[in-house]
């Protein structure tokens, strides 16, 4: 119920960002700290998501094996059990990491449970837009547990992972489009053809690679930061436009997994980047 798979980015970008918050290794209790109140909290967001969702998990054949749908899991247990990690989580950010890291950690559950699950999901082909914010809340959750603030190289890891979140799920919803239709979830890749989500596609996939790059000069970022935000950037915006080609030649050429693929890939490395840079510059001083 806990989606392990999507706590994959609380640890692709917490980490780094608490090593550039600290400009260095941070204290690696607090690491732990934070993982595990991000994952609890991550996790409670994640079940509340299939207690309200698990009518049309139902219908769909990508989740018709979770618990609340097979029967191993009733509804009531799993309600009961998102709330319990809701308030475990809160109250371990508040007591091990500090209050902000424990407010923002809030903040990431009502964005996902309230604003995407509920008023977006099934209302709007911008759900994962403005929905996707819930995912960005690691970074900041992460730099508040190592400063007690929010800063401006934070706010702009936010951006990045807010702008690719559209280009990396869009093509995933290419692929479970029928999915969607069946349960009419407007997700954009179940509305529109392969062509026009290629095109949207691009469009975040560019902003995404400039967004990483002002990075450079908000964080005092080194070249090894800057080679692998221009140089992973260019990939990931080419993979975009290759998959636009693919499309326009045939609908059935087109391979949307790849470029889903490479979008976490791109992601990994960049954030790696982040963590790498920050270490070699801390161990030359």
């Amino acid at each position: 119920m806990t989606k392990p798979r999507v706590m994959e980015l609380l640890l692709v970008t917490t980490v780094p960002t608490m090593v550039l918050a600290h400009g260095g290794l941070p204290n690696l209790p607090l690491i732990v700290a934070t993982l595990i109140g991000g994952a609890a909290s991550s996790g409670s967001a994640s079940a509340f998501n299939m207690y309200l969702d698990r009518d049309m998990d139902a219908r769909m054949r990508r989740t018709s094996g979770r618990p609340l749908v097979t029967g191993e899991v009733t509804p009531r247990s799993g309600l009961i059990f998102a709330w319990l990690l809701a308030i475990s989580s809160t109250v371990w950010f508040w007591c091990l990491v500090n209050y902000l890291a424990a407010a923002l950690s809030v903040c990431a559950i009502l964005w996902y449970v309230v604003v995407y699950t509920i008023l977006l999901k099934r209302r709007t082909e911008q759900n994962i837009v403005w929905g996707g914010i819930a995912g960005c809340f690691p970074v900041v959750i992460g730099w508040a547990s190592e400063t007690g603030t929010v800063s401006w190289p934070a706010v702009i890891l936010f951006l990045v992972i807010f702008f690719w979140t559209p280009a990396h799920y869009w093509p995933l919803s290419v692929k479970y489009g029928e999915d969607y239709r069946c349960v009419s979830v407007p997700m954009l890749g179940a509305i529109h053809g392969i062509e026009h989500v290629a095109k949207r596609v691009i469009a975040y996939a560019v902003v995404t690679a400039m967004t990483s790059i002002l990075l450079i000069p908000v964080a005092g970022m080194s070249w090894t930061y800057a080679m692998v935000a221009v140089v992973g950037g260019a990939w990931f915006v080419w993979e975009a436009l290759r998959l636009q080609a693919a499309a326009r030649r045939a609908e059935a050429a087109a391979r949307p997994m790849r470029m889903f693929v490479v979008s976490n890939a791109y992601l990994a490395l960049l954030f790696a980047a982040v963590a790498i840079d920050t270490l070699v510059k801390y161990r030359l001083r």
